[in-house]
Formats: C-alpha cells, structure tokens, sequence
C-alpha cells in the first residue's frame, strides 16, 4: 500500500518510527512531513497528505501532531477526506469499518509508540463494510458537499 505521512515538530520522532515500522511490513511511504524540532504549522502537513489522498496519488494518510486534533482538522477541510484521530486501536480499526477514514491521525504527546503501531495496524488491516454504515457515510458527504443535510435524514 501506498501512504502518506505528515507531522509537525513535535511529532518527529514518532513520525521517523512509524514511517519505518510501516516500510518495514512492505509499504511505500511518501514523508510530507518535517524532520526538524524547530516550529511547523500542523496545517501545512494535514493539507499536504490530504491531498495526495484526495488526489489519488496514495492509498491512504497518516498525520501526527501533539495531540492528533489539529492535524486532522486541517486534513478534514480537504473535499473528500474522513480523517479520524485515535488514541487506540479499538477505535481506529471502527473508524476505517463504519466510516471509510482514509486518514489515520494521533497524538505524540498522548500515545506512545507500541500504541501507535497497534492503531496503524488495525487502521490498515480493516476493510470498510459498507451497508448500513454507507448511509451515514453518505450523510457526511451530503454536508460537505451542500453544507447541509436534507430533514428527512434526522429521523
């Protein structure tokens, strides 16, 4: 599989031990991310893998930030992406079944690495299920794409 990773400051040492543990298990990783402790706007990663997911350019994306939040947030705010942030596996594994996230974000200060590595593994290895989680799935495109979302849906 093809990903992309992107981090800030403070996530770079992490990212370099999940960009690593991943090429180890055979994926090809495309850093966007920074490799210096020097100040870095979140944003500017969470954009960047965003859009090579969005764009089809990868598979899939994984973003650290201190807590995972921000970084996602910005990837969130590219047309198309469901970026989930997780501090365990048990959610990130749902949020790729139920949702469809094609992004996969945590926290370097929240987590530690073992963690980390448990929610990339269970992100990767889940398949999206479909069925009744496509509705909502659908439901969340309709907001993003309208900014609205059609009353006979509430019920």
């Amino acid at each position: 599989m093809k990903l992309a990773i992107g981090n800030d400051h403070v996530a770079v040492d992490m990212k370099k031990e999940i960009k690593e543990y991943l090429e180890s298990k055979g994926h090809e990783v495309i850093d966007v991310g920074t490799n210096s402790t020097e100040r870095f706007n979140y944003p500017v990663s969470g954009y960047k893998v965003a859009r090579m997911v969005a764009d089809h350019e990868v598979d899939g994306g994984v973003l650290i930030c201190g807590t995972g939040v921000g970084i996602s947030l910005s990837a969130n705010k590219v047309h198309g992406i469901r970026a989930c942030v997780c501090s365990d596996p048990y959610t990130a594994k749902l949020s790729k079944q139920h949702n469809n996230t094609n992004i996969i974000a945590f926290g370097a200060r929240v987590i530690g690495i073992e963690t980390a590595k448990m929610i990339v593994d269970e992100w990767l290895n889940a398949s999206y299920e479909g069925g009744r989680h496509q509705i909502r799935v659908d439901m969340i495109k309709e907001i993003e794409e309208t900014q609205d979302l059609k009353a006979a849906h509430e019920e």
